[in-house]
C-alpha cells in the first residue's frame, strides 16, 4: 500500500473540513452532522468536537447506514451487514452535512440522500468527505472536501481511523 496521508495529515484535513461548515454556515444551531457508516462516523464526531472548540455549541451528529439503498446491494452479497441508523434529532428544516470518507463512484451518496430523506426534509444538504478520488458514474460533487487523490480505476483508496482500524492513514492499493 503506498501511503497518502498520515494521522497529522488526516488531523489537518478534517480540521479544513470543520472550517469549511463554519463558513458555509454561520448558524450552527441549524447544523446538524450525519456520518455514513462505517468511517463517516468517526469523522462526523470529530468535525462535531471541533465545531464546539470553535464555538461552544454543541452540534448534533447522528449515524446514518444506507445499506438498502444502494443500487448495487444485489452484487455486493446475498446476505448484507445492515447498521442502525441512529438519528435521534429531526432534520427537518436543518442545514445537514452528510461525511464518508472516501467519494469515489457517488453511488454511496446517492443511496444516503434516499435513506435521508426518509427521514425529513431538510433545508439543505452538503456533502463533506475526507478523500474526493475522483472516477464518478453519476453527478454527485462533494462541497467540501479534505483532499483530493488521484487513483486508477483499479486501486483502491484506503482510510483507516483509530476508532474503526486501531490505526490512522490514508492509502492506495
Amino acid at each position: 500500500m503506498k501511503p497518502v496521508l498520515d494521522a497529522e495529515e488526516i488531523k489537518q484535513a478534517i480540521q479544513k473540513i470543520a472550517r469549511e461548515i463554519l463558513e458555509e454556515e454561520e448558524l450552527l444551531e441549524k447544523v446538524v452532522l450525519v456520518g455514513i457508516t462505517t468511517r463517516g462516523v468517526p469523522l462526523s464526531q470529530r468535525v462535531g468536537a471541533l465545531l464546539k472548540e470553535a464555538k461552544g455549541i454543541e452540534v448534533p451528529a447522528g449515524v446514518l447506514d444506507m445499506t438498502l439503498y444502494r443500487d448495487d446491494l444485489s452484487r455486493l452479497s446475498t446476505h448484507p451487514v445492515v447498521r442502525r441508523t441512529e438519528i435521534p434529532f429531526s432534520i427537518d428544516g436543518k442545514s445537514v452535512f452528510l461525511l464518508d470518507d472516501v467519494l469515489y463512484t457517488g453511488r454511496t451518496i446517492r443511496g444516503a440522500l434516499n435513506a435521508l430523506f426518509d427521514l425529513g426534509r431538510p433545508d439543505r444538504v452538503g456533502l463533506a468527505v475526507l478523500v474526493d478520488r475522483g472516477g464518478r458514474e453519476i453527478p454527485i460533487e462533494a462541497g467540501i472536501v479534505g483532499i483530493h487523490v488521484e487513483a486508477k480505476k483499479e486501486e483502491n483508496v484506503v482510510v483507516k481511523l483509530k476508532e474503526t482500524d486501531g490505526e490512522e492513514g490514508v492509502f492506495i492499493e
